[in-house]
This record gives C-alpha cells, structure tokens and sequence, in this order.
C-alpha cells in the first residue's frame, strides 16, 4: 500500500505564527516552496483559494514551470467560473505541465466569503450547484461528442471542447467538507474526499458517513479519503512539546495568528464568532473534549484560531508522528495533507525525517 503526501504552497511566506513581509505575489518564493516540496518527496502540493488571493491555475502554472514532477492540487470554488470555461483551464493545465493537475472542490463554507464575489446562494443550494458543476466537469473531460446540459443552475447547448486532460480518463477531483450534503456530493462525485484531522473515532464515522452516500448514489469505486494535520516535530518528545507551546503561546499572544487563515476568525463584539461551517465546528468540539487524542493530536492550535482553516497539530518525535499518521492509514486513509508553521522549513524537514519513516513502514507491511 502507497500513502499520497500532500503539501502546501503560497505565493509568500505566512502562517499562524509568521507574517508576510513584501509583496503578496513574490514569484522567487512561490518557485523555492514548489521545489522544497518536490525534493523533500512531496506528490502534489495544494494551492489554496480565498475570496482576496491569487489565481490558484496561474500560480501553479509557474511553480510547474519550476519544477518537474511535483503535482499541483488547485482549490476551486464552484459558481464563480463557468464549468465549461473551467473545464478547459484546466484540461489546458494539464497538458502545459505533462499530466500533473487535480482540482480540489471547494464549495464554499462561509456565506460572508461568498458573498464578497457575488454569490448569495445558501449553502444547500450551493453543494446543488456544485453537483452539477461536476457532472459538467467529467463530461467535459471525457465526452467525444458535444455536450448539452439543462440543470437548475447552468444550462448549455452543444458544447465542445477541443483540450482534454493528459489524465485519463480525467483529472482527478478531490472533495472537502463534512456537513451531510457534502457527504452526499461529495460521496457521489469525489475520487478523494478530504478530511481535516479529527481523532480516529471521529474520522472512521466520517469515512462511514461518506462512503454510505457513495453507495447510495450507485458507486461501485467509493472514495479515497485524505485527512489534514500541522506535524510539529521534535527531536525529542520534550522539545516536540516544548515547541508546541511556543507555537501555540505565539497564536494566542497575536490575537488567534498573524497570517493565513486568520481573516476567517472574525471578532463580533470582542469575541470570536462561531465558524459557520460543520468542518470548523468539528474541530472546536474535538477541542472542548480535550487537548490530546489518540497517538498525538493536539487541539489546543484549533481553539486558538477557532479552527480557521486545517489547524490541528501532530506532536512528537518523527518516528511519534509517524506512527499517528498510520494509524489513520489503518482506518482507510489513503492521503495526508501536511503543512508546517515554518511552511518552507518544516516542508524540508518533514521530507527528511517524516516520509521516509511512513513509507518505510508501509513498504515492511
């Protein structure tokens, strides 16, 4: 068995506990986290989406122009690009960088966010959209003939695309959410769903919960599954913890962190205002329940954030943090998105130390 490690690349160096200093698109940055991901080991690396950042298409059109292997794994909002237009974007992509595009579909978890581009669907409406969205996608993608659609939300007629992807049969579509009607998008739709890093109990019933929906939309292939976590590794399990605080006394002293996510944890009134979406509230509620789960989870992170974004940590040694991922191997997890709070330093070290331990341990088994 093979486990997909995935990273995460921006066009500037910022996370929870560092600022961005400079420019926010900073070209030179975005080749050098591309190429410490792919020498470190990395099988695709994730460009994130926000109502305020980058074209994820473009970004990752010049970090595969500075690399060689390393894929590139876009978040995508539906609804704010025509899937047709999408379709092409991306088929297009996939060709210029030899094969190496997946799309990770996104639909949108906060009504605020959604709005500052337009969109003032409700959230069922949006995963209804985004269902169709995607069965245009895949037509797209492998259909000969022209294609026509008359859905709720896109209608067309006689479309054909002269690009197809390098992939066959297509690009391959990751999933995030974890309310019931991503579950059921996504269990009808996804090649791998994501999942952000809940203790294993937690996310077997998710795992259940998905694949559930994906028989019940017809699926013979049910989904991979992917799940997100922050390792903070150590040489020592005293200086992994040590580290960890450090870290989580830097989010707290900074308001909830200095960059990244930290716009989706508004204050209303002087407090934090409770996330909107399921996947945000999972995580606090796995916070309430306590700071350590399992092997090596450590919440304390997502609490300080209010779970803006993947934000619960892996701590320990490297051979300790190891050991947790496969555990969640052990449940069904084909996937692991790992990102670091140093984002370019921690990507060399988990290259270094953390995948060769999780793939030495899987190639024994």
């Amino acid at each position: 068995m093979t486990v997909e490690f995935i990273g995460m690349i921006g066009t500037h160096e910022v996370s929870e506990t560092h600022a961005r200093e400079g420019a926010y698109v900073q070209p030179d940055f975005v080749g050098e986290i591309s190429r410490a991901h792919e020498d470190a080991g990395f099988d695709k690396v994730l460009v994130g989406y926000g109502s305020s950042s980058p074209d994820g298409a473009q970004v990752a059109a010049y970090a595969a122009a500075h690399t060689e292997r390393l894929g590139f794994l876009i978040a995508h909002r539906p609804g704010f690009v025509f899937p047709t237009l999408a379709a092409r974007t991306f088929a297009t992509l996939d060709q210029l960088s030899g094969g190496r595009v997946s799309v990770h579909i996104i639909t949108g978890g906060s009504d605020a966010d959604q709005r500052r581009e337009g969109d003032y669907l409700g959230k069922d409406d949006r995963y209804a959209r985004t269902d169709e969205y995607l069965d245009i996608l895949k037509s797209a993608w492998t259909e000969d003939g022209p294609i026509s659609y008359f859905g709720e939300h896109y209608r067309f007629e006689d479309f054909r695309s002269e690009v197809r992807p390098v992939q066959t049969p297509r690009i391959p579509l990751y999933f995030g959410g974890s309310s019931a009607a991503a579950y059921r998008v996504g269990g009808k739709q996804a090649d791998v769903f994501m999942l952000w890093g809940e203790p294993l109990a937690e996310t077997a019933e998710q795992i259940d919960a998905v694949r559930a929906a994906a028989k019940s939309a017809g699926r013979a292939d049910l989904p991979r599954f992917s799940v997100s976590f922050r390792p903070i590794l150590g040489a020592t399990e005293e200086l992994a913890w040590e580290r960890a605080h450090g870290i989580l006394d830097t989010i707290k002293s900074s308001g909830g962190g200095k960059g990244a996510f930290v716009s989706s944890a508004a204050l209303v009134g002087g407090t934090k205002a409770p996330p909107q979406n399921v996947a945000s509230q999972r995580l606090l509620a796995a916070a309430e329940k306590g700071e350590l789960h399992d092997r090596a989870l450590w919440t304390p992170t997502a609490a300080a954030t209010n779970a803006a974004g993947n934000t619960t940590a892996l701590v320990g040694t490297p051979d300790t943090v190891a050991q947790a991922i496969l555990d969640y191997v052990k449940i069904g997890v084909t996937t692991i998105l790992i990102r670091g709070y140093d984002p370019v330093a921690d990507a060399v070290d988990y290259g270094r130390e953390l995948l060769p331990l999780v793939r030495g341990e899987l190639a024994r088994a």
